[in-house]
């Protein structure tokens, strides 16, 4: 559907994109997920035509649209801010594109209602101006108009980034179902982990201009390729030489040369060791309580690990308690220290 071959971006002398490859299959949720100024959206807009690469290609449903105006590409967009027209009605903002095109008015009134129903607006917002709306309503409102054109893409750029927490959850979970019902090619762009974690078919991680990996929400968090990537998404304990030799003397296939790392749900709090599990007693320096789960960090004399365990509502330990750690070394992941990956 989408596809971007050895893609170099330029400002300057500065190289803001090295060799980018991605591949985006028709009807995924795919994102671009990264810290700021890693190149996310520098290939969003590169995608879009807002940028033109000075080395490699941009193809749509295989025909090269490099160089092809921005207009002319078939891509709806939501840009962080919205971008919407705040003294224009609701619905003629939803019906710009439209008019641009120089559809009739019949058909546009049918296309605007019957998008703007999609999404969950009703004919009394359609007949407001946007700056009557709050952040929600604007974002659906963004979402109708990109949406209306019947593109083959849309690209959204961190849509979610400038509302409340809860309204972004609420938001972020009928986005989802929206896609799946327009079965639309989607790209997404995002620092938030959890957000691309609940929200994509598969995950491109960015880091200096450059991609870490590809590949599912799974395959990211639980088999992570780089070590950037091992600790850019969700939190992590890197183990100290100390435990890494310990579980090396019990027959563990490690190195303690490498990184080793571990993810908080992997360990567990006084459980019976399985086969294959190692044990470490140590104390509970705190805990936090959250509700659905708790935080603990335990002090095992050479480092404190971070461990989260679901709260069933009889075994809590509290501060100044010893415990027992139970983990497997099948759950580490390793990565060389000098960076090679």
């Amino acid at each position: 559907m989408i596809r971007l071959n050895d893609i170099v971006v330029k400002f300057g002398d500065f190289t803001a994109l090295h060799n980018i490859n991605v591949h985006v299959k028709e009807g995924e949720f795919f994102t671009f997920l990264g810290p700021s100024g890693c190149g996310k959206t520098t290939t969003l807009r590169t995608l879009t035509g807002f940028i033109e690469p000075v080395e490699g290609s941009v193809l749509a449903n295989g025909k090269d649209i490099t160089h092809v105006p921005i207009e002319e590409r078939n891509i709806g967009i939501v840009f962080q801010s919205y971008a919407l027209f705040p003294t224009m009605t609701v619905y003629d903002n939803i019906a710009f594109g439209l008019k641009v095109k120089k559809m009739k008015k019949p058909e546009i009134d049918k296309k605007v209602r019957s998008i703007a129903q999609k999404v969950d607006l009703t004919d009394e917002q359609l007949m407001k101006a946007v700056s009557q709306l709050s952040g929600g309503q604007q974002q659906r409102v963004a979402i109708a108009r990109a949406l209306v054109t019947d593109p083959a893409i849309i690209c959204m750029d961190e849509p979610l980034s400038n509302l409340d927490a809860k309204l972004r959850v609420q938001l972020r979970n009928e986005l989802k179902k929206m896609q799946k019902e327009f079965g639309i090619t989607t790209i997404y762009v995002t620092h938030d982990q959890e957000e691309a974690l609940t929200l994509s078919d598969r995950i491109a991680v960015f880091n200096k201009g450059c991609i870490e990996q590809i590949g599912t929400p799974n395959e990211i968090y639980n088999h992570s390729d780089t070590e950037f990537v091992c600790n850019f998404i969700g939190d992590i304990n890197r183990l100290s030489d100390e435990v890494v030799n310990e579980m090396i003397a019990h027959g563990a296939d490690l190195s303690p040369a490498n990184h080793n790392y571990i993810r908080l749900e992997r360990i567990h709090v006084n459980v019976p060791p399985k086969a294959g599990d190692m044990t470490f007693e140590g104390v509970v320096e705190q805990m936090e309580y959250y509700g659905l789960y708790i935080k603990y960090y335990i002090n095992l004399g050479s480092e404190v690990i971070k461990v989260i365990e679901k709260n069933d509502g009889v075994n809590i330990y509290e501060a100044g308690e010893t415990v027992t750690a139970v983990m497997n070394p099948k759950d580490i992941m390793a990565y060389p220290a000098d960076g090679k990956e």
